[in-house]
């Protein structure tokens, strides 16, 4: 059976390893404590990331933003497991990444985690529901209760009606949304959304915008890293990268009351 697509995400990955972050005082979702990240080419440093610290509560919407060259995508290479940092802790969910084994790490990219770019990444030779199935695969689920997420993943962003379409026969707007069916076809409890408007005209960076904020009402902690001030403001905090670090006027702190208290500034 497909899972109940109204339950609330939570981090859980196949075993060995289960997240749970629900409940007053559990840990937050992503909490990076004095992190750095030093590329090496030779003789040649590369700091892109300097001592950052940054917490992230479930059910977040965080837009991470900068300038070219600020260190946010590295930011999200590291928060997304797809990169470790030179020094410092990355807890996800409480559990201290660097402590988790080449398959654990892939368990939770494929599963723990959706991704969204900004180049789509979709495999050209595949159908719609096909390049959203891939997660499915990966994870060894059957044949036929793939193929049933993947169409109610489409439909979902409103696709449904193209699901044996290829990628060259979609628009822009209609492929990023089918890489958002693929990012959340496993049910991640995190959406990672790197740059998901840059080739998208105005009316579909609308639509996948209200996609990502349908996504975080519905319980999954979602960061956007974006240069553009206007995406950013969708979120609930904007985070401000410079030189690899976090200017410290747009991190607050992120305790329990905090998030309360921001809540409590969106109600109606």
């Amino acid at each position: 059976m497909s899972p109940d697509a109204t339950a609330t995400p939570r981090l859980t990955p196949v075993p060995p390893v289960a997240f749970e972050t629900a409940g007053t005082g559990e840990p937050p979702v992503i909490e990076l404590v004095d992190v750095t990240k030093v590329y090496k080419s030779g003789p040649l440093e590369v700091v892109a990331l300097r001592s950052v610290a940054l917490r992230i509560g479930e059910n977040e919407l965080v837009a991470i933003t900068g300038p070219s060259g600020s260190g946010k995508s590295t930011l999200m290479h590291i928060i997304g497991c797809l990169d470790v940092p030179t020094s410092g802790i990355y807890r996800l969910a409480g559990h201290d990444v660097q402590s988790f084994d080449d398959a654990v790490l892939a368990d939770v990219r494929n599963v723990a985690i959706g991704f969204v770019f900004q180049q789509f990444n979709l495999l050209p030779y595949l159908s719609a529901w096909r390049n959203v199935e891939l997660p499915l695969v990966y994870s060894g689920v059957p044949t036929d209760e793939r193929r049933q997420r993947a169409h109610d993943a489409l439909e979902k962003v409103g696709l449904d009606d193209r699901a044996e379409h290829r990628p060259g026969e979609l628009s822009g707007g209609q492929q990023q949304r089918v890489a958002i069916a693929r990012a959340v076809v496993t049910e991640p409890a995190l959406v990672l959304a790197d740059e998901p408007t840059g080739n998208l005209d105005s009316t579909s960076s609308a639509d996948v915008l209200r996609l990502l904020e349908e996504l975080n009402r519905e319980g999954r902690t979602i960061v956007i890293i974006t240069h553009e001030r206007d995406i950013a403001a969708i979120a609930q905090r904007i985070v401000t990268m410079r030189d690899g670090e976090i200017e410290p006027a747009h991190e607050p702190d992120v305790s329990a009351a905090g998030r309360d208290s921001t809540t409590a500034e969106r109600a109606p």
